[in-house]
């Protein structure tokens, strides 16, 4: 390997300051590109998708629990692909392993479900079997074709007014390697992350940056942020705006 010099810790922080300019200004464009992304115009969704689930029948209004805004993921697992029927996709599961807990993306009122073409006993022992918990349905239709992922690997996001569903986005290929994390499923729905800090259309909910964070396991609908974290949250955040600064 030709591996970089070693430097004294002074040229190393020195260093890290140069490419620190240079990362800073690809987050400030990545979240100018999710702004943007929030501007999308939408397509309403004229068919009455069916899928297959763990209680039986679902459409795609179904899928979206209650929520407003649905994240799916077309994963291949069905009779053709490697390693059928004990295995799924390779590149899928390295997907599936990523994802984080759904219950932070639930408290920003989105939902996140796999789908694939394998019947639901199968799904079922899958995910047992690998550890997987997000909800997974069976597709049934022409859902898979009609939003590009017949073929291939992709996440479709989807917007819920009643019983009116819209397609608000779309990313395959190298770019469904950025999924996973809570932050990057939130930055491609139509909403974001509803912070305030956010550069969003008028009128879109928006709550105080952090505070509706939580433990995975204590959210509660329509609950007020706990104080004691409020308190914590602000002075994380001052310090690291002033550490910013100074840099």
């Amino acid at each position: 390997m030709n591996t970089p010099p070693i430097v004294s810790p002074e040229a190393w922080e020195a260093a890290r300051a140069q490419l620190l300019v240079k990362e800073k200004a690809m987050t400030r464009a990545r979240d100018a590109l999710a702004a943007e992304r929030r501007r999308m115009p939408w397509l309403a969704v004229e068919k009455d998708y069916v899928f297959e689930g763990p209680n039986g029948p679902a459409r795609l209004v179904d899928l979206f629990d209650g929520r407003r805004q649905l994240i799916v993921y077309r994963a291949f697992f069905e009779p053709g692909v490697l390693g059928w029927p004990e295995r799924a996709c390779r590149g899928c599961s390295l997907v599936a392993d990523q994802v984080a807990h759904v219950a932070h993306l639930n408290a920003r009122d989105t939902t996140l479900v796999f789908v694939s073409r394998a019947p639901q006993a199968d799904i079922a022992a899958l995910k047992a079997r690998m550890g997987w918990t997000m909800p997974w349905f069976t597709i049934t239709d022409s859902f898979d074709a009609d939003v590009g992922v017949a073929e291939w690997h992709g996440t479709n996001v989807f917007y819920r007014d009643g019983e009116r569903v819209f397609r608000t986005y779309f990313v395959n290929n190298r770019g469904d390697e950025q999924m996973g994390n809570t932050w990057n499923y939130l930055d491609i729905t139509p909403l974001g992350r509803q912070e305030l800090w956010e550069d969003s259309p008028g009128g879109y909910p928006q709550t105080p940056t952090y505070k509706w964070w939580n433990w995975h396991d204590a959210y509660e609908p329509q609950a007020a942020p706990d104080p004691a974290w409020v308190a914590v949250s602000d002075a994380g955040e001052a310090a690291f705006r002033k550490e910013s600064a100074k840099a």
